[in-house]
């Protein structure tokens, strides 16, 4: 029953978008209820082609948040703003952000690690998940789109593509001061200045700083603080610059800090019972329990754990009006370090597990050019070209204590110096409008990359290698690889205000290597000892493909008061790339393999419905079907049939706000909710499967604007349910928990 439902499932899914396309063409002539003549959507308009156009009539299945929406919400980091976004999982991880779009997600956020989709600040890509826990302060707006983005984004975007967009300098004086206080002591403030020079010259520099205390509770009867707080700080400067009539120049320069404390999980049996077994089953215990660490380690002591992280980037984007044509460079450079102290939870049998401190020390460098032309004006041919140079090196070390009972020395070392990563690309999109209201696009994408690693993996006395006692051998890998990816897309207007599109792309994430080195290898003066090495085969993993197919429709209807937008999908993966903790050669690793194919297909629809000029609803809806086609993670045990980690089969979501006029002002109040059905998070190589119980979200928002005033006030609570879950469970154990319910209260004060 199973396989006959799902090859219907794509001709139900186009049958139902061709009848909601049907109805929403006719609907544009209804006229609007009475009383509704001042309620309207507002246009967006978003750079997710590359050049601006209206949100609307961009062919692509994307979301996007405009700073106001954040604000008010409260969301202020990556990982807040999932539940407002369709099959979308942005997570904050003690290990960096994790983003899964569509079932597609990376885990390896090691220096030797790609992402499956794309995080971007104002364009331009940040290779390293520690490094994309930004804080979203002074914010334009967020695009986050779905599906493969390489023609246009590159590599490692099979997932989609998320665009964190920040203000730019404007010729107008502004500046804005926020305030918020709440429980678990938060503390957070927003600042922001722009003033105009003169005609040629205007300036923007924003601030912020947020703390709060940790959601976890110490049950081990120490004083050691835990995580899952924050303390973070950061800055921008922004110049923009009119070069004549023609050109303007685009200069930012963010520095930030990050202190937050990077000890932020729980052992998974803290939701999970008959993990020895190798079938967890969710205990169901309260949110108090879940949250409180109780583990003692019986191998040795714990110690108070931190996370110091400084970022500084500086990016320049120039734009040239040469007529027919626009000329476009961006170029960025960023610097980022991280010094940390991490207690693992490390199971290393069934019913066993060991307590380990990591120490971590690790600097990145990053450098990124992209010079572009675009065509101008609205005639039939629309087009633009480019290339695209990245470059990444990396040096770290992973210093690993307390695995004597796992047969290995009192210091586990990783070394590793450089890390090395390079890409280059060309490519090119045309879009051709065939006839009125009917358009034909086709692009393409040529990208070579390179990656490399020279390390040693130490067996150590100390923390300080000692040759005379230690052992060390290699740790080396390389790989090259290059691939050419497409789209080819056709989109029509059925009436004014209503797009049908269809597309078919290709998607591509570099491959890379592992932990190890093959027999008869060396460097530097450091071998690689028979006895540690590794198959050649399975030191490097392959490349990730996709093959995209997807339909959709975006409407606006009844006097634009209503928004509809559809996507139905169907992916082809191959050498979909998994990560996780793995023994090898009696040693523990982080291993990523290649599980061979995965099918993804389903239905995403979301819109807005303005009621009355005081009353907005907004609504969403996915279906999704993500599964192995072909995998065997022990080359036994077939995983064919089962689901990919994050996707619940059904997600539906629906937000009201109201708008209450009185005397003075108005109050403005919303509340929000999200349903998911049960979805999985599992570790392949140990066959586990964690099964996340099907659950639901609740924001509630109320907020006070006086009339003619500079100030606002609103107060603000997230997850009235007071229920959390698992974000990440990784193969040792470790468990990172969602947020508790939490309020705050959020004064705002412009200047002018």
């Amino acid at each position: 029953m199973k396989k006959q439902q799902g090859r219907t499932a794509p001709r139900a899914l186009a049958l139902a978008i061709s009848g909601i396309a049907w109805g929403a063409a006719h609907a544009q002539a209804m006229p609007p209820a009475a009383g509704n003549d001042q309620a309207a959507i507002q246009e967006v308009i978003v750079t997710a082609q590359r050049t601006a156009t209206p949100e609307s009539k961009t062919p692509v299945a994307m979301s996007v948040l405009d700073g106001a929406q954040l604000d008010k919400a409260g969301l202020d980091t990556p990982g807040d703003i999932a539940d407002r976004l369709p099959n979308t999982y942005l997570q904050n991880s003690y290990d960096g952000l994790r983003i899964t779009i569509r079932g597609i997600s990376s885990s390896d956020n090691t220096e030797k690690g790609d992402p499956s989709a794309a995080f971007m600040v104002d364009g331009i890509y940040v290779a390293r998940p520690q490094s994309q826990n930004v804080s979203f302060y002074d914010i334009d707006r967020v695009e986050v789109l779905r599906g493969p983005q390489g023609t246009l984004y590159g590599r490692n975007t099979t997932a989609g593509v998320v665009n964190v967009i920040s203000k730019a300098p404007v010729w107008q004086r502004e500046g804005a001061v926020a305030v918020t206080v709440g429980d678990y002591a938060t503390h957070k403030v927003n600042a922001m200045l722009n003033l105009p020079v003169n005609d040629v010259l205007a300036l923007r520099a924003a601030f912020t700083w947020n703390e709060h205390d940790s959601y976890l509770r110490n049950g081990t009867g120490t004083a050691r603080k835990l995580g899952l707080d924050r303390d973070d700080r950061a800055a921008r400067l922004s110049a923009k610059f009119k070069l004549g009539q023609d050109a303007d120049l685009l200069v930012r320069y963010e520095t930030s800090r990050d202190d937050t404390n990077n000890d932020a999980s729980v052992p998974d049996t803290n939701f999970y019972r008959g993990i020895p077994s190798g079938r967890p089953v969710w205990n169901g215990d309260s949110t108090d329990r879940v949250l409180t660490n109780r583990f003692v380690p019986f191998n040795a002591p714990t110690e108070q754990g931190y996370s110091h992280k400084k970022t500084s980037s500086l990016s320049t984007e120039l734009n040239w009006n040469l007529g027919p044509i626009t000329l476009s460079w961006l170029g960025s450079h960023r610097d980022y370090e991280h010094q940390y102290l991490y207690n693992f939870y490390y199971r290393v049998a069934p019913a066993v597990a060991l307590g380990v401190r990591q120490h971590f020390d690790g600097d990145y460098q990053q450098d990124s050019h992209e010079l572009r032309v675009a065509t101008r004006g609205d005639g039939a041919l629309q087009a633009q070209a480019g290339v695209y140079w990245f470059r990444e090196e990396a040096s770290d070390l992973y210093n690993f204590r307390d695995l004597e009972r796992a047969g290995l020395p009192p210091y586990y070392v990783f070394h590793n110096d450089p890390v090395e990563s390079r890409s280059k690309a060309l490519f090119g999109q045309a879009s051709y409008r065939i006839v009125d209201g009917l358009r034909a696009t086709a692009g393409v994408r040529f990208t070579d990359d390179d990656k490399s690693r020279t390390g040693t993996i130490g067996y150590q006395r100390t923390a300080n290698y000692n040759p005379a006692t230690d052992l060390r051998e290699l740790n080396v890998g390389s790989i090259s690889s290059n691939k050419t990816t497409w789209r080819l897309g056709l989109d029509y207007d059925l009436a004014p205000a209503t797009m049908v599109y269809g597309s078919v792309a290709t998607g591509y994430k570099s491959g890379g290597f592992n932990d190890g080195c093959v027999a008869g290898a060396s460097a530097n003066g450091v071998g690689c000892p028979a006895g540690s090495a590794v198959p050649a085969e399975s030191l490097v993993y392959q490349p990730e493909t996709v093959r995209a197919y997807e339909a959709g429709l975006k409407t606006r209807f009844w006097n634009n008061r209503a928004s509809l937008n559809l996507a139905a999908f169907h992916y082809d993966y191959k050498n979909l790339q998994l990560s996780a903790e793995a023994v090898v050669n009696a040693k523990p690793r982080y291993e990523t393999v290649n599980a061979g194919e995965a099918s993804v297909r389903g239905l995403e629809a979301d819109g807005q419905l303005l009621a009355t000029a005081v009353d907005r609803f907004t609504y969403a809806l996915t279906l999704l079907d993500a599964h192995y086609t072909r995998y065997a993670p022990d080359g036994v045990h077939s995983w064919a049939g089962t689901k990919l980690d994050r996707t619940p089969t059904r997600t539906a979501s629906l937000g009201y706000e109201h708008r209450l006029r009185l005397a003075g002002g108005s109050l403005v109040g919303a509340v929000g909710t999200r349903v998911s059905s049960a979805y999985l998070i599992s570790v392949p190589s140990q066959q586990l499967k964690f099964r996340i119980p099907g659950h639901a979200e609740s924001d509630l928002r109320l907020g006070w604007e006086p009339d003619g005033a500079r100030w606002s006030l609103q107060a603000r609570v997230r997850n009235l349910e007071d229920k959390v879950r698992p974000l990440t469970i990784s193969g040792a154990g470790l468990t990172v928990p969602s947020n508790p319910r939490t309020a705050d209260l959020r004064f705002d004060y412009r200047f002018f």
